[in-house]
């Protein structure tokens, strides 16, 4: 493939990207303003499962054909890279208030199955037994969010009267936007992806190095390009409930499936259990226990965050 034309397809990949993520996170803040969802509980449901979608149905088809082997490396980098680097971004530009009654145990419910997975992986491997048990914690995860919602549905007659006015080419506007918006930045990630691999190679960059930066965050630009666009919209807590979702789903959902569809357990190697793990646990904890004490992320929380993923 020339240079030319693999430019021309990593130039349309950023434009599909960012007007993807456009559409996207218009499209979530709607819902969450006619449905009175907090933005959070939105991020965290709804907008996590859309970007990590292609991520488990990769996934889940890999298990499915026995390779199984990268299934705990990838998803512990996602969750560190997803929380040291791109949560760090969100609340260094745009630090949000942490209003505990929405986020406390979804935050320490990340933290736990970090937790959980990495006691699990001191025998080598995860078992189909200890999978289910990890999916159980997505399970409450969702029955929390309910319930949070529930509660802080509001009543108010002024959003009764909005709902009301709502017609149905709002919402097929808006559901055009958002299906479009998952489309285009996840096509786009891939174009991006893709070429910026092709043309690395061709300036002669180490496959090393483009395997810890381009392909690296390239599994998590989904999460990335909703971040950047949300602080842009100024919808801090869209952008931190997607990350904490995105990181559930990948620890209790994506790599038990793996092991429940390929029918054995996860191998996990001891750099592993012995160092990734803990890491990954360090920077969940950098991200939550400070947030819950003071009420509110920092922007020197996420510059120790981006400086540990730096690191």
């Amino acid at each position: 493939m020339n240079t030319e034309l693999v430019i021309l397809l990593f130039i349309i990949g950023l434009i599909l990207i960012v007007k993807g993520g456009d559409f996207f996170v218009d499209a979530a803040v709607w819902i969450a303003k006619v449905s009175g969802i907090p933005n959070f509980i939105i991020g965290a449901t709804i907008v996590s499962i859309a970007t990590t979608m292609p991520e488990l149905i990769v996934s889940l088809l890999a298990a499915g054909k026995g390779s199984v082997d990268m299934a705990a490396g990838n998803a512990v980098g996602s969750v560190t890279v997803n929380t040291a680097m791109i949560m760090g971004i969100s609340i260094l530009f745009m630090p949000a208030i942490v209003k505990r009654s929405q986020m406390a145990v979804k935050m320490l419910l990340m933290c736990a199955s970090i937790a959980v997975l990495w006691i699990f992986s001191f025998n080598a491997s995860l078992s189909i037994v200890e999978s289910i048990i990890m999916i159980c914690f997505y399970l409450f995860f969702i029955w929390e969010n309910v319930r949070t919602t529930k509660q802080g549905m509001s009543s108010d007659q002024e959003k009764e009267e909005e709902k009301e006015k709502i017609d149905r080419r709002t919402v097929v506007v808006n559901a055009v936007k958002f299906i479009l918006g998952v489309v285009g930045i996840v096509w786009g990630a891939d174009l991006l992806v893709d070429n910026a691999c092709i043309l690395a190679r061709n300036f002669g960059i180490p496959e090393s190095i483009i395997g810890v930066t381009i392909i690296s965050v390239g599994t998590s630009l989904p999460e990335l390009v909703t971040t950047i666009t949300a602080i842009v919209k100024k919808q801090s807590s869209l952008s931190v409930g997607n990350i904490i979702g995105a990181n559930i789903i990948d620890l209790a959902v994506i790599l038990p499936m793996c092991s429940i569809v390929s029918g054995k357990s996860l191998p996990v190697s001891a750099q592993m259990s012995g160092l990734d793990m803990p890491m990954c646990l360090v920077v969940c904890l950098i991200a939550v226990i400070p947030a819950l004490f003071m009420k509110r992320f920092t922007k020197i929380q996420g510059g120790i965050l981006l400086a540990v993923y730096a690191s």
